[in-house]
Formats: structure tokens, C-alpha cells, sequence
């Protein structure tokens, strides 16, 4: 699978007279409290550091939305142009499920049938996920069993089962997943389907989302907005028990806790994280990445701007 011709890299929020007013417009979108409007040396520092090390790769589209919360510390660059958003979508998704509890409508102990066949958002055609292309092909075992609500989850966001996500789409509603981040403030995500739908894919049928929206969203988990306090919790434990580690919490100090979601498909990688530093401010950041064809770079470019951003955070000098 190929993204279409994508747009440059480009950084937006810091430039000349303009930055302040946008950061400060940015920090009131995530729920900032902000005491006036301004642009420090260090985040234009920060934004040219970040800049600097995507240049060093080839043909690499980049968003970051950065965010210290509470307060207006804030960074965005190329933060609103949309990206393929792979397996983050499964977060819109998780926060659905959790309202429906809120809600008295769904139970976390409800068994499902696990099936493998499911029905294109285009034609309703059926289609069956492969084992080899899910990140967690032990799930299949499970085809023809009932299993958790809780479970599924579980394995949807920890290990970005594909089986898992797609058994819970149609539970969710995925235009009601999508409905609840407008009103969470994330207006340009589009949760349209479950994954591996690949006649909606070559009809550029795709969920998509923005480094702003997903941080936005994250940010409404992390401050009990996006459902009520003890599923926000919840889900804060379940994105603190990710697997897949190699972007944002990959060169973070010991002891930094990362509640994040990981997603890919072909020369796109993402990582949206909540990081709770062991001595200093919890702080929001999503790296999107696209166009580059070797995961291990990606992994790096994303562990790399991770860094640079926690030195920001804790008032650190950069590692060199």
C-alpha cells in the first residue's frame, strides 16, 4: 500500500510575528491554561532542532504536536496537514467503547464472538483479515471463541491487534467514534472503517488524523474529558502497557512512563504519546511520520525527536 503524492515538510506555528498568536491559539485548543501569548527562545530553538534532524532523512514527512499541560508551552509543526492514521485510530475507537460503559449500554466483561470475516464499508462485500500482516496473529486462535469486551481492547491498543480492532468497529460505531472527537475539539480525524478494508483503501476510503487532533485527544484522556474519570483511568493504564516501544519512549530516561499508541502501514509510522517524566511535567507529544521506507529510521527519527523534546520539557541541554 502507497500514500499518494505527499505534501513537503514544512513547519507551521513558530514563523516571525505570527508564532505567537498561533501557539497561543494552539495551547487554548488542547485545554491549556495559558497567561499570555508568547513564543520562548527555546521553542524556536526546539522547532529548529526538530526541523534539523528530519532533514537528515530523504523524502520524510514529519507532524509534531507538542504539549506541556498545563500551561502554554506548546509546538506544532506541519501539526494540521493529515496523515494515513494506521493503527491510531484505534484510540477514537477505545474512547467510544468506554462512553458506551459511562452509559450503562456496555459491559468491559461482555463476550464477543471472535470471527474472522468482516464487510467492506463500499460494498459490503466480506473480507478476512492474514494472520501474518496483525502484529498479534496469537488472536487468531481465539477465532471462534467469546472473549472479553476488556480483553479485546486490551490486545487492540497493546499489541494493535488488527482482529481485535476490527471485531470491535461495528460495537463502537465508527461514525459515532468520530462525532465524539469533534465534540472532544479533534475536527479533522476521520474514523471511517476497521482496518485491512482494501477496496475502501483503493477508493481512498481511509482514517486519517492530524498531530493536533491526536493530541487533543490524548489530552482529554489524560485530563478525565474524553469519558469519565475512572474509564479515563482505565484507559491510561491500558496505553501505559504498550509493546511497541521503539519510538517515543525508546531513549527516554528510566523511570519515564509513556502511555502511547503506535500505528504503521507501508512507509508510515506514528507514535501519540501521554509521557509522565519521574521528575517533571506530564507533557503530550505526537510525531507522524510518512515516506520512509526503512522502519528502523523511522523508529530512530521518532525516538530522536522524543529526546529532543524531553530536554525541552525538563529545561535540559540535548543530548549530542
Amino acid at each position: 500500500m502507497t500514500e499518494g503524492k505527499a505534501t513537503r515538510w514544512r513547519a507551521t506555528g513558530e514563523r516571525l510575528i505570527f508564532a505567537s498568536m498561533i501557539t497561543f491559539i494552539a495551547a487554548l485548543a488542547l485545554g491549556a491554561t495559558v497567561s499570555a501569548p508568547s513564543v520562548t527562545p527555546s521553542n524556536d530553538s526546539l522547532a529548529a532542532r526538530i526541523e534539523a534532524r528530519v532533514a537528515e532523512v530523504p523524502d520524510a514527512q514529519v507532524g509534531v504536536a507538542y504539549h506541556k499541560l498545563g500551561s502554554g508551552d506548546s509546538l506544532f509543526l506541519n501539526a494540521d496537514t493529515s496523515f494515513h492514521a494506521a493503527s491510531t485510530m484505534k484510540v477514537p475507537i477505545m474512547i467510544q467503547l468506554f462512553r458506551r460503559v459511562d452509559a450503562g449500554k456496555l459491559s468491559l466483561d461482555q463476550q464477543l464472538p471472535v470471527v474472522n470475516q468482516f464487510n467492506s464499508i463500499v460494498d459490503g462485500s466480506p473480507y478476512t483479515l492474514n494472520e501474518n500482516d496483525d502484529s498479534d496473529s496469537a488472536m487468531y486462535a481465539l477465532v471462534g471463541t467469546k472473549v472479553s469486551v476488556r480483553d479485546l481492547i486490551t490486545h487492540m491498543i497493546t499489541r494493535s491487534s488488527n482482529l481485535a480492532t476490527n471485531t470491535l468497529v461495528a460495537l463502537a460505531d465508527a461514525k459515532q467514534a468520530e462525532a465524539t472527537m469533534r465534540s472532544l475539539g479533534a475536527m479533522r480525524i476521520r474514523v471511517l472503517r476497521g482496518v485491512e478494508d482494501q477496496k475502501a483503501f483503493d477508493q481512498g476510503l481511509n482514517n486519517t488524523t492530524t498531530a493536533r487532533d491526536l493530541a487533543i485527544i490524548l489530552t482529554a484522556i489524560q485530563e478525565n474529558r474524553a469519558a469519565s474519570k475512572k474509564s479515563c483511568e482505565a484507559m491510561r493504564n491500558v496505553l501505559l502497557a504498550q509493546e511497541f516501544n521503539e519510538g517515543i519512549p525508546a531513549e527516554l530516561p528510566p523511570g519515564t512512563r509513556v502511555a502511547h499508541k503506535t500505528g504503521s502501514i507501508t512507509e508510515i509510522m506514528h507514535d501519540a504519546a501521554i509521557v509522565y517524566p519521574e521528575h517533571g511535567p506530564t507533557y503530550v507529544l505526537v510525531v507522524l511520520t510518512r515516506g520512509i521506507k526503512d522502519e528502523n529510521v523511522s523508529h530512530k527519527l521518532i525516538a530522536d525527536i522524543s529526546q529532543l523534546v524531553y530536554a525541552h520539557a525538563l529545561g535540559k541541554a540535548p543530548s549530542a
